[in-house]
């Protein structure tokens, strides 16, 4: 609904994005104060009796989690401060509605693209054709075309889309000659390969392309005004928005769904406060410059083995950093609304999909040393990758303050420790500094949440079913994501370890419609860490009552692994909180028609039997051939060297 309108810094002296330099400076300091004062904390406390290999391995593990979470907490602060008063992250002005540029956007061509890999027919034809249903509502559909780019590799699901096309197209009638369907046989270099293979057989055709999801939806006003940000910003490469979860039944996925619209906006306000024009891309409801793209976005397979080798998993980052390296902007507009997606509707989906993740973002780890990419994209790449190795750091700090505990209890009683001593070693705890730095990691924890309650209260409440029910819903929204956090823990920790192992991932096709999980199932992925935990949660409390109590929040979590995936899964459970008001989205209370149509046609209309249709494959636009080269990521200054070396040799022998 909102967003900015501004041309670009790099092409106008009167820039509309100020202090950017400073506002990056703003919050590094602030992090890094933050971080180093929570920090020294943690040093006092070890080293209160002098500090053991152990604790100081604990103080490393220790910094590098705590200052990962102190930059989220400091996003989300400069977000709630932002949104409260309702500036703009960019101009820092108030924001203002985006006017769709109409007579521009008739000069211009944009293509809609999906790309999708073995997909549910039904759903994804729904999506196509909904999304093409409320761009046409907006009498600008003639400057747009939509892809259907399939890589799909199952006989039985290519027939079915070709026989779903078929009908959509039938049903479209002369709006059909705006629609294309093309399924590539060999889906090598996978999404890549299918969107590399779009612009370089008809990417030149076009000014932009939006790229949707295969579980994307995204109204027509959003698309017009997608394509108006892009007019009105010269020098951007790429704009994203929020996809924002939608059509959850399950308690787990309305629960993603509730904490993500409650909590994105403002989050990604304060990311685009400090990121300005160097935002990241996430790999689809963004549009982007096709030009750009062609030009800067052709990727290598990257040398050696798993997990810093072989094709580039997770794209979406790195093409955004080889946007910044040829100097196009890349924008965060955290206010347009009616860009949706779908999230998995259970634990265990949704970690199999944190799996690829995973993979995909420590192999970004491998591309730090380039000096090709600019630091900004660095340190995306660094957040990407500790947003999931700290998982691995907390397990391994809290095994080894386990190790220090016992420890501690078992030479409690001993206070002559070196021969000859004269003197006792008598034992320090500093209980108030413990207390503090407890109270201050919950506090970084916790407190983004309350702000993300309190703006929306003051701004949006009725669109999430009133003030008690959003309250409510808030309230068992941080209750649950504490009693699961210590289960995705230990996922996320067991995914790091294979991939530094190089176990390899598939890259299949997500489910995404609501399913209860069976007994066996829960058991079969929880059933191992709650038996660490039964022995872990023994041993503690045998030796060291105190630190028991203390660990029991996450023992807890893992020894009720299993119900806890079963029952967050239940479909019965998540529609008997909605109709009590409870977890209630801004979506279904303005009942969204974009949505509705959605769910309608998900009903209405079935994908055709075989042989209702003929096999004949659709007519495809005449191709404008380009190439898109491929770009590399070796360091410049070391390869000129090493020519040099090499000529030098071949001269003198």
């Amino acid at each position: 609904m909102f967003g900015i309108q501004m041309t670009s810094s790099k092409q106008n002296k009167g820039t509309p994005m100020p202090f950017k330099t400073a506002r990056i400076w703003l919050f590094a300091i602030a992090a890094i104060f933050i971080s180093g004062y929570g920090i020294s904390i943690m040093f006092d406390i070890l080293n209160s009796n002098g500090m053991t290999p152990l604790e100081y391995a604990l103080l490393v593990l220790f910094s590098i989690t705590f200052a990962w979470i102190v930059t989220a907490f400091c996003s989300g602060t400069i977000g709630f401060v932002l949104q409260l008063f309702r500036i703009d992250p960019l101009t820092l002005k108030r924001i203002k509605p985006i006017a769709i540029h109409a007579q521009a956007i008739a000069k211009q061509k944009t293509a809609v693209v999906m790309p999708i890999y073995n997909e549910d027919t039904h759903r994804v034809i729904a999506g196509f054709e909904v999304s093409l249903a409320s761009l046409k509502e907006t009498g600008q559909l003639e400057h747009f075309d939509f892809y259907l780019l399939s890589d799909t590799q199952d006989p039985q699901i290519a027939n079915n889309e070709l026989s779903a096309w078929h009908a959509l197209c039938e049903r479209l009638g002369d709006t059909a000659k705006h629609i294309f369907y093309r399924r590539r046989e060999d889906n090598k270099h996978r999404k890549v390969g299918n969107l590399t293979d779009f612009c370089e057989r008809w990417g030149s055709k076009y000014d932009h392309m939006i790229v949707l999801d295969a579980d994307s939806i995204m109204t027509g006003k959003c698309m017009l005004e997608l394509t108006t940000s892009m007019l009105n910003n010269p020098q951007a490469g790429l704009i994203q928005t929020i996809p924002i979860p939608v059509r959850q039944d399950t308690f787990f996925g309305r629960f993603l769904q509730f904490a993500s619209v409650l909590y994105s906006p403002m989050l990604a306000t304060g990311s685009a406060f400090w990121q300005t024009d160097q935002a990241n891309y996430w790999g689809h409801n963004a549009i982007i410059r096709i030009d750009a793209f062609i030009k800067c976005c052709g990727l290598p397979t990257l040398k050696g083995n798993a997990p810093f080798g072989g094709e580039i998993l997770s794209h979406d980052f790195v093409e955004a950093s080889l946007l910044h390296s040829a100097e196009w902007d890349v924008l965060l507009l955290s206010e347009i609304e009616g860009s949706y997606e779908e999230v998995p509707s259970n634990i265990l989906d949704y970690a199999i999909r944190d799996r690829r993740w995973v993979q995909g973002n420590i192999q970004h780890l491998g591309l730090l040393s380039s000096n090709k990419l600019k630091l900004m994209s660095k340190f995306h790449f660094l957040l990407g990758a500790t947003a999931y190795i700290s998982s691995l750091i907390w397990l391994s700090m809290l095994a080894l303050s386990t190790i220090d505990a016992v420890t501690r209890a078992l030479n409690s009683d001993v206070y002559f420790n070196r021969a000859y001593q004269l003197f006792p070693t008598w034992q320090i705890a500093k209980t108030d500094l413990i207390d503090s730095l407890l109270y201050l990691t919950i506090v970084i924890l916790l407190l983004p949440k309350l702000m993300g309650l309190i703006v929306t209260l003051i701004h949006r409440n009725k669109r999430f079913g009133g003030s008690i029910k959003l309250i409510a819903g808030s309230v068992i929204e941080t209750l649950f994501a504490v009693v699961v956090a210590p289960l995705m823990m230990v996922f996320h920790a067991y995914f790091v370890i294979c991939v530094f192992l190089g176990k390899k991932v598939t890259w299949d096709a997500q489910p995404r419609e609501g399913r209860m999980v069976s007994w066996k199932e829960a058991f079969g992925y929880t059933l191992f860490s709650t038996l660490v935990a039964v022995v872990w949660g023994g041993i503690a409390y045998y030796f060291t009552p105190v630190f028991f109590w203390w660990l029991s929040p996450i023992l807890l979590g893992l020894l009720l692994a299993a119900p806890i995936v079963r029952y967050s899964s239940s479909i019965e459970f998540g529609i008997a909180l909605r109709k009590l008001g409870i977890f209630i989205c801004p979506s279904e209370v303005d009942n969204d028609k974009t949505l509705a149509a959605l769910k309608g046609h998900l009903k209405s209309i079935l994908v055709p039997s075989k042989g209702q249709y003929p096999e004949t494959l659709p007519i495809l636009p005449a191709e404008q051939l380009t190439t898109m080269p491929v770009q590399r990521f070796h360091r410049v200054r070391k390869l000129k060297i090493k020519t040099l070396k090499a000529r030098l040799i071949r001269k003198f022998t």
